[in-house]
């Protein structure tokens, strides 16, 4: 019996109902790989959506991993329901009992969003292959949440490196601190002012990180884990925190001007107020003695150092300032008042009570004395015997006062310069008397300088003195 050729349809008994079954059997193979087809189109779809939704949001990774997967599972896709349809071809009773229509309608379902989805990839892909870029969006910055375990507490030395700028690098532990909220880089940072006087910077973490915004230029004080990760600044781990609202500047208003209250001087200012060059500025109640001499039509108590020019002089002032106190000129007084000295050499005295005191007994005597006497600025050379006497006499300026420098009254042995008022109210006179003690040449010089302050000098003129043995 010959062989049939390929492709000739074998002969079936009409008994064997052989033909039907394996109709079904095909058929249900096949609807089988169509929905497993489906399921995967399904699968690739909803990818393809996932990933179009994130080039809405502006994830630009996603869209770069979603464009390249499509292409390969579209090909298995495609490669695998021809698989599937190449058996169902080799039984032709399949075609009839299973109309493509029909077939097709399962992954109707799912075809629309995948076309679409392709669509919108495809765009994707080809703005992305033609060069122009997608601007990313901005990601939220990485926030530290939650809060380390309980450490050990810092101790005062560790607490004086951490606000030590330069220093204290790796410190950490459970402290406070105090500061000013400020944002650094959109993330909240407590400015501290440091031992000397500089900033540091320590960022704030925990739970309350978004919070601390709100706080920008209040006073923050935080308590929590402090790590000091470099040398002028580190991270703060909150566990609490307290915020204090910045204080409105207020405008100091001017107090009035109130006199000071005026005190009883004590005496060891009062030996200031007395002294050359000492006491500038002291005010306040006294009591002082001196000398009582004119300059002009002012009343003037001479206190220490007279005829030179560190003499400390006060001008009296108030209702004791009469006309009485002038039978009183070249004798000592002592008066009560408020003392206002303006300079080391000087000042004001308002007077409350004047008494005169009997004056003092001359410590060198003239009698049975050789004086030697020079009167007016007459710049010319004498010579006196040793501890015998010399005298000066010269005319006085009103508001000005003759006087010789310290050191010169030392060498030549100054010991009195006396103011004396002119007769009949003429121009007054003030007498320098000198008994030199050491032997030799000197030159002293006279300067005209002005009352109160004897750096302010209008004239003067020298002598020269030979101390013979």
């Amino acid at each position: 019996m010959a062989k049939p050729k390929s492709g000739a349809k074998k002969t079936t008994p009409a008994g064997k109902a052989g033909a039907k079954p394996a109709a079904k059997k095909d058929n249900t193979a096949r609807l089988d790989l169509i929905k497993n087809a489906s399921k995967r189109v399904a699968k690739a779809a909803t990818k393809l959506v996932k990933a179009a939704t994130d080039v809405a949001k502006g994830a630009k990774g996603a869209v770069k991993k979603a464009a390249p997967e499509k292409a390969p599972e579209e090909k298995a896709a495609a490669t695998k329901a021809p698989a599937a349809k190449a058996p169902a071809a080799k039984a032709p009773a399949a075609k009839k009992a299973a109309p493509p229509a029909k077939t097709a309608a399962p992954p109707a379902k799912g075809a629309p969003p995948a076309k679409a989805a392709g669509g919108k990839g495809s765009k994707a892909g080809g703005t992305s292959g033609a060069g122009t870029s997608i601007p990313a969006a901005d990601r939220p910055r990485p926030r530290a949440t939650k809060l380390p375990p309980p450490g050990e507490p810092l101790t005062k030395r560790e607490m004086e490196q951490l606000l030590t700028a330069g220093e204290g690098r790796g410190v950490m532990g459970e402290g406070s601190l105090k500061g000013r909220l400020a944002l650094v880089n959109e993330m909240p940072h407590l400015v501290v002012v440091g031992r000397d006087k500089r900033e540091l910077t320590f960022l704030l973490q925990g739970p309350d990180q978004e919070v601390f915004p709100a706080y920008v230029d209040h006073k923050v004080s935080v308590s929590g884990m402090i790590r000091k990760t470099t040398n002028h600044g580190g991270v703060v781990d909150v566990r609490k925190y307290s915020a204090k609202k910045p204080e409105a500047e207020v405008v100091e208003v001017a107090p009035a001007e109130t006199e000071p209250r005026l005190r009883y001087l004590s005496p060891g200012e009062v030996s200031m107020v007395t002294a050359a060059g000492m006491g500038a500025g002291v005010k306040g109640f006294a009591t002082i003695r001196g000398n009582l001499e004119m300059t002009g039509e002012d009343y003037v108590i001479v206190v220490s150092n007279g005829g030179t020019r560190q003499q400390v002089s006060f001008i009296i002032e108030g209702k004791a300032a009469t006309r009485p106190l002038r039978k009183h000129v070249g004798h000592t007084l002592q008066i009560q008042g408020v003392v206002d000295k303006t300079s080391g050499w000087g000042g004001r005295i308002t007077a409350e009570n004047v008494e005169p005191r009997p004056s003092e007994a001359r410590a060198v005597s003239r009698d049975e004395m050789e004086l030697v006497h020079i009167e007016g600025e007459v710049p010319t050379s004498v010579d006196v015997k040793l501890n015998h006497g010399l005298t000066v006499r010269l005319p006085e300026q009103p508001g000005f006062t003759w006087a010789i420098e310290p050191t010169v009254a030392k060498r030549v042995g100054l010991r009195e310069a006396n103011f004396e008022p002119g007769p009949g109210g003429g121009p007054a006179t003030r007498e320098f008397f000198f008994t030199p003690r050491n032997p030799g040449t000197f030159e002293v010089e006279f300067f005209l300088a002005k009352a109160l302050s004897p750096g302010l000098v209008d004239r003067s003129f020298k002598i020269n003195v030979t101390v013979k043995p």
